[in-house]
């Protein structure tokens, strides 16, 4: 397959003259003679180098900038052999030497930039030096493919360095006695790090708050040693009480404690760190200690311990201790917090969590008994109480939320959720005015109630398949938009409906207006491409690939930055994670499927339409053969929570979803890359259009590829069954609305591409046969390649049938899009297109056969005797694509004509539950939907049109 990342674009092929000259003139200034050339000459190359950066990212073009991260890093290792040379001109420059050093770094010569670090230190005996060359030795062993040569040769090689400066007392820096704990700490001599934290150096961990406490639990866990990180966690939790991870610690201590029936020694302290609480008794009575402390203060109150209390009844509840009862009722003591902290956003967060301490007939009580402390005023006409301040507004908002994670909304019936509707949006316009002074940038304090009508909207939309509850929830959506133009929440969910409409115009300008930021391309970017070319948009498509490719492409330079960074500051403990998060960038699952579907869009729209397939397979560096995807460690970064919900823990996204998803998303990656290397077999098999014989035929690769090809075929055709044993189970995994985003696995099957692609890209191991064979005697061959051509017509007529339909169907007073048909268009234009690859090739066979054929009679002077049934079906075949070809057109065309008439404004939405206001939101969504619609109808139809052109060349 293509080189990682590089993805070619028509603009690189404008841009490199230039980067050629460039080259030319960094060359033309090497001389062998001055003292400092060499070094004069890398900085040419590098100041270069810098600059085509910065043309190249100007550029809009992504091919060109990924063309050129690969020749950069190429690049790299010239600029390394020339302050190699400058070193040796001038051997005792630390300036030369540091930028060796960093030169190797960039390009990750772990082994040179250890001699680089000690070389330097020779000249200049300073402490950062040593230590570049120590940490060069750690980084040897992280990326060493052999662990037993990273524990015993790298790390207690570099464990002797520090050593001898540790005997030296040349320790000077917090960074230095950080590289010494963590290399102790992979060597998992866990006693020594904790002597080392405890000891002189330690008194160094001065740069983060309670380093050194920290490093000590850390430590005392991985030893096992309960009684001290129990005894530390009480210490600590005496100094800060709302500090939650040091909760967690003492629980954990405590418990493992009790089941080991520890007693403290009758003599002397309990452990190193002090007294230990080894009883459920103590635990009760620290926890009451910490509840009587928060209790005397006057004002500013801290959550930690009220918390805890609930999580020490939890774990008690967990090993059914009859103690748990003392510490009191989580309803009541839920409720004493909520009146605490119930104007906090953060409540709703804190209180959620345990939620699973009330029993089922205690959550109406609970509602009831919060809302006593919500103080609002009295019901108005519509009988809504409305709050005060934002304090009351707050209160009640949290309230609302723990209904809906109680499961009280999602039980009541239609009328009750349209009066709930209702009484939401009563209070998020009532609320608008508490923001009135708000900047732009900031958020509504009612923002939240209208996210939660749209989630409910969204509920009824799915229980009674009610268009015009979808409708109403995107105009409150538009509505809420227009409020809080920075609410990412309200936009995210906009651009998961408008995506499950198949209107994919207002999308762009949505997942623009996030503004994204870097590794954000990663973790929610699947949310644009899912839908990008499926929907027949396919500008807007390479777009929404440029937008996550530019951040995978940028990453090795950016990581590489980084990492010298890392050295310069002495951030050492960084630079693992620096290397750890390239490497789960470089094996993204978003990042194979973008880089993926951006070649096959790139084929679709361009190859045999502005130039020939092999040409465009060529300049993607495409290579069928390889495949290199890391399929055994691909690493899903998709963030599934991104969206906000309130859903009870049955309806709440579970690890299940999740493997199933990922599985999904795997499954119809291993389909498109499949394709797409068996479309790079197709070009690499297409004959010149001149007649040749038999042994010109093994000589241009025609003949020496069927194994690759036929492999190839073998694999997608496993992975077809595969795919379609997978989607039958699909039914049982519905994930939750703002789950993951399903692939279009179980759409394309439906559409019946997949088949009719595999199907297709057969016929070429037949006609390779067919042309070794020859006309005369392949009677049988040419009658199943005849009747291949005639199963490929009725499959693409079939795949037209499906297509066929309106997009908006109005009936019973309802606009019912109708996306799928849509998604059906776009999967027949790309199976049109692999067809027309795979007819064309089929074509340049079949000519010089014809050829052939035709002189024989001549010299036989044979009166015209019947056509061979292989030429005759070619030519059926080809005339059927320009029917079907036609046909499809002639369905876009009366598509737009009717989209365009329908008056969506005019149509009925019974918007008796709508004032004129929301239907004006109302009817911009529905017209963004219709606008959506006619883009991709009319992206469509042109690709059709350039297609239909290429037709002309099947004749033969």
């Amino acid at each position: 397959m293509a080189a990682r990342g590089h993805v070619q674009d028509p603009n690189d092929r404008r841009l490199r003259p230039i980067y050629g000259k460039i080259h030319i003139t960094c060359l033309s200034l090497y001389r062998p003679s001055g003292s400092d050339l060499c070094y004069r000459t890398g900085m040419c190359v590098i100041e270069c180098s810098k600059g085509l950066q910065e043309l190249w990212r100007a550029g809009e073009a992504f091919g060109a900038e990924a063309a050129v991260s690969v020749r950069l890093r190429c690049r790299m290792t010239l600029v390394t052999k020339l302050y190699e040379a400058a070193v040796r001109k001038v051997p005792t420059s630390e300036e030369y030497h540091s930028h060796l050093f960093m030169a190797y770094a960039r390009v990750g010569e772990y082994k040179k930039m250890q001699q680089a670090g000690m070389a330097l230190y020779k000249i200049v005996p300073k402490n950062p030096y040593y230590f570049w060359s120590v940490m060069s030795l750690v980084m040897q062993a992280i990326s060493a493919q052999d662990e037993k040569l990273s524990q015993t040769m790298f790390l207690p090689l570099a464990e002797r360095m520090v050593e001898k400066m540790v005997k030296e007392e040349k320790i000077e820096a917090e960074a230095e006695v950080q590289l010494y704990f963590m290399i102790l700490e992979r060597l998992g001599k866990y006693v020594e790090a904790l002597e080392v934290v405890q000891g002189p150096l330690g008194e160094k961990l001065t740069s983060e708050l309670q380093s050194r406490e920290n490093k000590c639990m850390m430590l005392y866990r991985r030893l096992e040693r309960w009684a001290e990180c129990n005894a530390l966690s009480c210490k600590l939790l005496l100094k800060n009480p709302d500090d939650w991870q040091f909760y967690i610690l003492y629980f954990d201590s405590l418990f493992y404690l009790i089941d080991q029936s520890w007693a403290p020694p009758q003599e002397g302290a309990h452990s190193a760190e002090g007294e230990v609480h080894a009883s459920t008794a103590q635990a009760i009575s620290f926890m009451e200690d910490r509840i009587a402390t928060e209790e005397a203060k006057e004002s500013k109150h801290l959550r930690g311990p009220y918390l805890a209390r609930l999580e020490l009844i939890r774990r008690l509840r967990e090993r059914s201790c009859p103690e748990a009862q003392q510490l009191g009722e989580p309803l009541e003591l839920m409720f004493q917090f909520f009146v605490k902290f119930g104007d906090k956003p953060c409540c709703i967060t804190d209180l959620e969590i345990f939620l699973d301490l009330l029993t089922p007939d205690q959550h109406v009580q609970f509602i009831n008994r919060l809302m006593e402390a919500v103080p609002l005023g009295a019901p108005g006409e519509d009988g809504v109480a409305l709050p005060g301040d934002t304090r009351a507004l707050q209160r009640h908002l949290c309230v609302t939320q723990l209904s809906r994670s109680l499961g009280q909304q999602h039980a009541l019936n239609t009328e009750g959720k349209l009066g709930l509707i209702k009484e939401l949006k009563a209070h998020y316009r009532h609320g608008l005015q508490f923001g009135k002074s708000c900047l732009k940038t900031e958020l509504q304090f009612s923002d939240m109630y209208c996210l939660m009508a749209a989630h409910v909207y969204i509920d009824l939309w799915l229980e009674t398949g009610d268009q015009n509850m979808l409708w109403q929830c995107l105009g409150l959506l538009e509505e809420g938009l227009s409020n809080s133009s920075s609410n990412a929440q309200f936009k995210l969910l906009l651009l998961l409906l408008y995506c499950r409409l198949g209107a994919f115009e207002p999308v762009v300008d949505l997942y623009s207006s996030l503004d994204a930021k870097h590794v954000q391309h990663d973790t929610i970017g699947y949310l644009l491409t899912r839908y990008a070319e499926s929907l027949g948009q396919f500008a807007a498509a390479s777009q929404s690939c440029n937008f996550s490719l530019r951040f995978f492409h940028s990453n090795q330079k950016d990581t590489s930055e980084y990492i010298i960074q890392a050295y310069k500051y002495g951030a050492f403990e960084k630079i693992p994670e620096f290397i750890a998060f390239r490497n789960r960038l470089n094996h993204s699952l978003h990042f194979a499927q973008a880089r993926t579907e951006r070649m096959l869009l790139d084929l679709f729209l361009e190859a045999d339409t502005s130039s020939p397939l092999e040409e465009s397979v060529k300049s993607m560096s495409l290579c069928p053969e390889e495949d290199d995807i890391p399929w055994d460690s691909l690493r899903d970064n998709r963030d599934l929570t991104v969206l906000v919900s309130w859903n009870p823990k049955d309806r709440q996204l579970n690890e299940e979803h999740k493997q199933h998803s990922l599985e999904d998303d795997t499954l119809w990656l291993r389909l498109r890359s499949l394709t797409l290397r068996l479309i790079g077999c197709v070009s690499a098999l297409t004959h010149p259009p001149t007649s040749r014989n038999s042994e010109k035929t093994t000589e241009n690769g025609v003949a020496a590829k069927p194994s690759s090809l036929q492999s190839l075929l073998s694999q997608l055709e496993n992975t077809l069954n595969q795919a379609t044993q997978f989607t039958e189970k699909q039914l049982q995994h519905q994930y939750p609305f703002v789950g993951p985003v399903p692939s279009r696995l179980a759409q394309a099957l439906s559409s019946g591409c997949c088949q009719c692609q595999l199907s297709s890209l057969q016929l070429p191991l037949h006609l390779q046969e067919l042309e070794t064979a020859g006309l005369d005697d392949s009677t049988e061959l040419q009658t199943q390649i005849s009747n291949l051509f005639k199963s490929l017509a009725v499959q693409l007529q079939d795949m037209l049938e499906k297509c066929k339909g309106d997009l908006l169907e109005v009936k019973d007073d309802q606009t019912k899009p109708q996306q799928f048909l849509l998604e059906n268009l776009v999967y027949f234009v790309e199976t049109i297109c692999i067809v027309l690859w795979v007819s064309n090739y089929c074509g340049s066979v079949l000519r010089p056969l014809k050829s052939s054929l035709q002189k024989k009679k001549k010299k036989k002077k044979e009166a015209s005797t019947v056509t061979p049934p292989v030429l005759s079906a070619y030519q059926e075949f080809s005339s059927s694509l320009r029917s079907l070809l036609n046909q499809a057109l002639e369905h876009i065309k009366s598509q737009e004509i009717s989209l365009t008439a329908l008056k969506l404004g005019a149509l009925s939405l019974e918007r008796q539950t709508q004032s004129e206001a929301e239907g004006t939101f109302t009817k911009t969504a529905m017209d963004k939907v219709q606008s959506s619609y006619l883009r991709s109808l009319q992206e469509i139809g042109e690709l059709l049109k350039k297609r239909a052109d290429t037709l002309k060349s099947l004749k033969i």
